[in-house]
């Protein structure tokens, strides 16, 4: 088979003094009419991203704009056709914008932009916008007794916190039920304190007696015909592959892990599957998606050009230099 052309997409997110975006809403006779989207278009043979955008939002909306630096780039399968929606940053333009194709216009604040309906390759980029890029997930508390051993292990959760963690999940298997409660109790205290999301580990009954999100192993994921919590609360799911990310979009999974990316300390036998596997994987659903598997902060940039939501991580977010924990080794990627 011939393989489906790719189409090359700039588009922007304009922001405004009042921290408010851009969007524009796709004319009658479109594909996609109707939805609203970032303001951009087709990159011609031979233009830079920066020159598309530049003449593009010059045409549609009579602005001339400084082209900031990448936020994200989404892959995305039609169809017909793949995309690759380049999103980059402006701040600075001069004009009014005006739909000079007749297209509607909203300036939208920035936590209110999910509840417009979007094109499927613009919805990674609006939870970019509003989600954490970073994904803690937490290893087993270190040895020795239990009770200093779990106080070392809030002590580093709360440090991780600290270092500004917004999204976070409690992976603590093997734990007597009542350690496991109580120092997750805690921990729950402790992520609400912050401000940040907790989803607990592959346990429905502690998730919903905690009154927090639930992140799915794989094969919980696809032993699920619906989404196992109502919608206020957050679903996550381990993915290995393609047909595991779509299931989770399917019943419904706020966000999903995909992975392993790269080999790790505690499996180095498992080969990672790289970034341009991830991508591939990616262009199938609308999900944000973290990547896993010897991960760090400094991986996000990379990662957002093959259209990561950011990384989720042990190793990569836990204060180890501390002894504050001990990454709990991670079971085989085939059942995370």
């Amino acid at each position: 088979m011939t393989p489906a052309p790719t189409l090359h997409v700039a588009a922007a997110v304009i922001t405004d003094a009042r921290g408010r975006i851009l969007l524009a809403r796709r004319t009658a006779g479109r594909d996609l009419a109707g939805l609203w989207e970032f303001p951009g278009g087709k990159r011609e043979a031979g233009e830079s991203t920066e020159a598309a955008l530049a003449r593009e939002l010059e045409e549609e909306l009579g602005i001339h704009v400084e082209v900031g630096p990448p936020l994200a780039c989404v892959p995305f399968a039609c169809p017909d056709k793949r995309l690759r929606l380049d999103v980059r940053r402006v701040d600075a333009w001069q004009g009014i914008p005006k739909g000079r194709e007749g297209q509607a216009l909203a300036w939208v604040p920035r936590d209110k932009l999910h509840t417009y309906a979007m094109p499927p390759a613009d919805r990674p980029v609006v939870a970019i916008l509003q989600q954490p890029d970073r994904y803690l997930v937490t290893p087993l508390p270190g040895p020795g007794p239990a009770r200093a051993a779990d106080h070392a292990w809030s002590e580093g959760l709360q440090a991780a916190l600290d270092a500004g963690i917004r999204r976070v999940l409690l992976r603590l298997p093997g734990l007597e039920a009542s350690r496991r409660h109580g120092l997750a109790s805690r921990a729950v205290g402790q992520c609400r304190d912050a401000g940040a999301q907790v989803l607990v580990g592959g346990d429905a009954d502690l998730a919903r007696a905690l009154g927090v999100g639930l992140h799915l192993r794989a094969a919980q994921l696809m032993a699920c015909a619906e989404r196992p919590l109502p919608a206020e609360s957050p679903l996550a799911a381990s993915c290995h592959d393609a047909s595991e990310l779509q299931h989770a979009e399917r019943i419904g999974c706020d966000f999903a892990v995909l992975g392993p990316l790269r080999a790790t300390p505690t499996h180095p036998e498992a080969r990672g599957i790289g970034w341009a596997a991830f991508a591939r994987m990616r262009e199938r659903v609308s999900l944000p998606i973290y990547a896993i598997g010897g991960m760090t902060a400094a991986d996000i940039t990379d990662g957002r050009q093959h259209g990561a939501q950011g990384i989720a991580a042990i190793r990569g977010l836990w204060p180890i230099a501390s002894g504050t924990g001990t990454p709990s080794p991670r079971p085989s990627p085939r059942t995370r």
